[in-house]
């Protein structure tokens, strides 16, 4: 994967619950971290005292966060109403010539804040909530 604009790394909802996605607007950074929780099998007999891990034991997750400023009434709306009700859904991150990985994910935390001479930002925090796919772009 060459270099890419960052702005071009996507993050989409399930708008209806139904597969249509639409972009959350206004984002002005966004990430996307995987994770493997350890199994340490580490025993008395370990070469070196050294730890010995379990391969593919542990626990998978996924932690996508974002922040920016509201700019899309819908999809503002959209994002509000996911945090107030603790909504699990479908969302994408869009990699740009990488691929696009998608599932289940709810939103941990949003936080909104302001400058007096500034403009209302958020954050924006989602946490996976089921297996994850990927498909290469």
């Amino acid at each position: 994967m060459s270099a890419q604009k960052g702005k071009d790394l996507l993050l989409k909802v399930d708008s209806d619950g139904a597969g249509t996605f639409a972009t959350v607007a206004g984002m002005r950074s966004r990430s996307l971290t995987f994770n493997t929780e350890t199994v340490d099998v580490t025993h008395a007999e370990s070469a070196g005292r050294w730890r010995e891990l379990l391969a593919g034991a542990g626990a998978k997750h996924a932690k996508v966060s974002g922040s920016g400023i509201f700019k899309d009434a819908a999809s503002d709306a959209l994002v509000r109403q996911y945090v107030f009700d603790g909504t699990i859904r479908d969302w994408q991150v869009v990699i740009p010539d990488f691929g696009t990985v998608e599932g289940p994910f709810q939103i941990a935390s949003f936080e909104l804040t302001g400058r007096h001479d500034g403009e209302v930002a958020f954050e924006l925090g989602l946490e996976s909530a089921g297996e994850l796919t990927f498909a290469a772009a």
